[in-house]
């Protein structure tokens, strides 16, 4: 690969390490240091979110106008600033739960802008033959940073207390802004300026509009619909209904990071012998398989089973993203790639509350079996969706 990707994909792994670590200290130093419980560290979790509902579009814009380097730069020093701020109110004993979300909501902030930045910057660092394995390492990196940040976040605090976890952060952060620096970037030719409002609908109707990126977007909102009513009851029903300990619920969710992980080092081999439209099915068909596995334990309470749901969600739609990644890097104009890239982030995220919502409605009322069930049925709608799609019938990148 480029010599200017690896640069920008030592960048990604650095900068998801960061996030990670970030995600995994403010709930247990919420907890630990400032008394908050469950409906606090829900609260918390929803600022840390938000900005991927409130500045995805904003931040594709501005990656489509400017430079999509010195956005990520400006990224990962915004979120470096946020982090010293927990760490400096900490230190001075004036931290508190609505300063822990601001600055958490200000760190997520530059995780957006990293986030919608990248993939609009990829295809000008590498050969569209080389889209799919490129893709393939940022993800790689991802999943890493997934299955390892949060329980080196957690025993980071366990051992030593917030200052390491957060100066961790920091420095990864860092870190990710350096590699960065430097990095070419092909000269854009400069697009008339018009009203923003205008920009932004025109990313959105291209991926409405569009055959193949259409199913794609509707697959991926009812899949994190899915998961995250999955997600709402999960714990409890692992904890109350098979048995395990509080680390044996850490284990299986573990577990979908390894699968994760299991799912990008495989796709190699899997391209080389499935078409692209396969790749593309192979994660709702997974996610599916998963979800009724995860379903059965109500009858049979094996944690084995849920384990092995978990590990199926993180192999299987890992393929899904690697691959749908490269088919919108693809299909979408170069000076669109940013606000394509948004309005993706923020459909699939704006689900994510919804999910839990619902999920949260069902196990006050009927029970988390409920949650369970619903998800069954989710997770099997997004497979008809993308299975009727033209997506799922693609030999290779189109033209």
């Amino acid at each position: 690969m480029p010599h200017a990707f690896r640069r920008l994909a030592l960048s990604n792994l650095a900068a998801q390490a960061s996030e990670q670590l970030a995600l995994a200290a403010a709930p247990l130093l919420a907890v630990l240091a400032l008394g908050a419980g469950a409906a606090e560290t829900g609260w918390l979790q929803a600022a840390q979110t938000l900005p991927f509902l409130l500045l995805a579009l904003p931040a594709g814009l501005l990656a489509d106008r400017a430079s999509r380097i010195r956005l990520m730069i400006g990224a990962e020093a915004l979120r470096a600033v946020a982090l010293l701020g927990i760490l400096a109110l900490a230190a001075s004993g004036r931290l508190g739960l609505g300063g822990l979300a601001a600055l958490g909501f200000l760190g997520a902030a530059g995780t957006v802008a990293q986030s919608v930045a990248a993939p609009a910057l990829l295809p000008t660092l590498v050969p569209r033959a080389g889209l799919a394995r490129a893709n393939r390492w940022l993800e790689l990196g991802r999943s890493l940073a997934f299955a390892a940040g949060p329980a080196l976040g957690g025993a980071l605090i366990g051992w030593l207390g917030a200052g390491p976890a957060y100066g961790a952060a920091i420095g990864l952060s860092l870190l990710s802004a350096g590699l960065l620096a430097g990095l070419p970037e092909p000269a854009r030719g400069a697009a008339p300026r018009r009203h923003p409002g205008q920009e932004l609908r025109e990313g959105i109707g291209f991926v409405l509009s569009h055959p193949l990126l259409r199913p794609i977007l509707a697959t991926a909102v009812v899949f994190n619909t899915a998961w995250f009513v999955l997600q709402a009851g999960y714990v409890v029903h692992a904890v109350h209904h098979l048995g395990l300990s509080a680390a044996g619920v850490g284990v299986t969710l573990g577990l979908y990071g390894a699968g994760m992980v299991a799912g990008a080092l495989a796709a190699p081999r899997l391209a080389a012998c499935w078409s692209l439209g396969t790749l593309i099915a192979a994660g709702p068909l997974a996610a599916s398989l998963a979800a009724l596995l995860m379903l059965a334990t109500l009858a049979l309470p094996a944690p084995a089973l849920a384990a092995l749901a978990l590990f199926l969600f993180g192999a299987g739609p890992i393929l899904w993203t690697i691959h749908t990644t490269t088919l919108r890097q693809a299909v979408t104009p170069g000076a669109m790639l940013g606000r394509v890239s948004a309005t993706v982030l923020t459909a699939t995220f704006g689900a994510r509350p919804l999910g839990a919502a619902i999920g949260a409605l069902l196990a006050a009322r009927y029970g988390v079996g409920a949650c369970l069930l619903a998800a069954a049925l989710g997770f099997v709608a997004q497979l008809a969706i993308i299975l009727a799609s033209p997506a799922a019938r693609l030999r290779a990148l189109p033209g």
